[in-house]
This record gives structure tokens, C-alpha cells and sequence, in this order.
């Protein structure tokens, strides 16, 4: 009898489906490889984060219930996203923790929550990814990712097996780029030093491209780089690992 394919909800994130659904495609097709049954439930909406950042525990408690009912009964659920996955999975038990009813199901979900590229590692396994990719390549740890789910070698394993790709530290790659989701709206001069900082160090290493695994950094820092003039790709790790970087253009570029 052959082995059960592992059933997986994907959690697409806010900014992938408005901003760049390649990403949430790229996603689907790693999990596919990796033996995963993948469905994306029409239910889902944003994790709650900018509300609970906000301190709008009331609204941020609201959409945990819907993400949480909208998610029962896979096996595992994956975001493309280290923040989402760290809303989910850290913050959704105390967000809830006053609510009996609630909290077994928010740390059920929260055990079998995972960001893509450490779920591919970690949980299915995955070492080596059959993609081409010929560029000098930095890569950025964004902080929810790096921080909540300790995710930092895990995409430098599966890059480190990307035909013709050369990766090349960035000094300060756990730094945060001043994105921070809200914290971008409320401290904005801060926020363009940190990522004008970042823009600075990414130059520095001399790499004609840049990864990282959330798409809110990504979007940040492709923004500064253009208005620094400075001709760097900018994409998501999934769509280097998918092998779908031909028919899309980078982060902030257009053809």
C-alpha cells in the first residue's frame, strides 16, 4: 500500500496574494515534490497581525478563530511567510489564552504550523533542490522567521544546491531591513534608515541578487535599492527553489 501524501494547508499570506501570488504557486509546487497533497482553503483571510500589533486584541482574536477553523483538519499548515507562521504559531495560544474553548485548538494548530522552507527541511526531509539559478546571491533573515521559528540555515542548505548559484553572506543578515509591518507606517524616518542601512550592506557584498523569505522585506528593500539606483534582483526563495524566475520579474521590477 503506498504511504499516505501528507495533507497540507497553505496559508498564503496577505501580501503574496495581493502582491505577488507567484510565490504562493512556487509554494504549492515545492510541496507537491515533497509528497505533499496541498489545498489552500477559500476561508482563509489575514493571520491577524497588524491588528494584534496594534493592540487591537479584539479584532486580531476574531481572525484567529476564522484562521483557525478554516485550517482544522490538515495535517500540517504552511506559510511562505516566517511572520505569519510565527503569528500562528507563537502568538495565537497567548492571544487566545483567556478563552478556554479556544486555546486547545489555537496550540493544535500552532504544533502543526510551519514556515515553508524549514517545514521542507525539517519536517519532509528535503536536502537537495534540482533548480538553476546562475546569479551571485545574498540572502536577508527576516527577523519573525529567524527570531519566533529559528529558521537560518535551513534556506541556505537548499541554496547551497542550486546549480550555478554563489552565495555570499551579508554582513548583518539578521539585522532587520525596517520593514516590521506597521512599525514602517507608525516610524517611517526610522524605518527608511534601517532599510537604507540595509540597501547599503546588500550593495556592499557585490551580489547581482537578493533573497529572502518574506515577502514584506522583500518589498521594502526592492523599494529602497530602485530608489538608491541600485540594479539588484529581488525575489522570494521560493520562486529560486521552484524554478519559476523566467516568466516573472523580480520584486519592483516590471518587464
Amino acid at each position: 500500500m503506498a504511504e499516505r501524501r501528507a495533507r497540507v494547508g497553505l496559508f498564503v499570506t496577505c501580501l503574496v496574494d495581493l502582491f505577488r501570488p507567484t510565490v504562493g504557486f512556487a509554494a504549492v509546487k515545492l510541496l507537491e515534490e515533497a509528497g505533499c497533497t496541498v489545498e489552500v482553503p477559500w476561508a482563509q483571510t489575514c493571520c491577524g497581525q497588524p491588528a494584534y500589533n496594534s493592540g487591537d486584541r479584539a479584532d486580531a482574536k476574531a481572525i484567529a478563530i476564522q484562521v483557525i477553523d478554516a485550517f482544522a483538519g490538515y495535517d500540517y499548515v504552511v506559510a511562505p511567510s516566517g511572520s505569519c507562521a510565527g503569528m500562528i504559531r507563537q502568538h495565537y495560544p497567548e492571544l487566545v489564552a483567556d478563552d478556554p474553548a479556544v486555546l486547545p485548538r489555537a496550540r493544535e494548530l500552532a504544533a502543526r504550523t510551519w514556515e515553508l522552507v524549514s517545514f521542507l527541511v525539517d519536517i519532509r526531509g528535503v536536502r537537495r533542490i534540482a533548480a538553476q539559478w546562475p546569479r551571485e546571491t545574498t540572502y536577508h533573515d527576516a527577523c519573525s522567521g529567524l527570531r519566533e521559528l529559528g529558521v537560518r540555515d535551513q534556506p541556505r542548505l537548499l541554496l547551497a544546491s542550486v546549480e550555478g548559484l554563489r552565495l555570499r553572506e551579508l554582513p548583518g543578515a539578521e539585522v532587520c531591513c525596517g520593514f516590521g509591518g506597521t512599525f514602517c507606517v507608525k516610524y517611517p524616518d526610522i524605518s527608511d534608515k534601517m532599510v537604507d542601512d540595509k540597501a547599503a550592506d546588500i550593495a556592499a557584498t557585490g551580489a547581482t541578487a537578493v533573497l529572502a523569505g518574506d515577502l514584506g522585506c522583500l518589498l521594502n528593500i526592492a523599494g529602497k535599492l530602485t530608489r538608491r539606483g541600485q540594479p539588484v534582483e529581488v525575489r522570494h526563495i521560493a520562486e529560486v527553489l521552484a524554478g519559476m524566475t523566467g516568466d516573472v520579474p523580480p520584486i519592483g521590477m516590471s518587464r
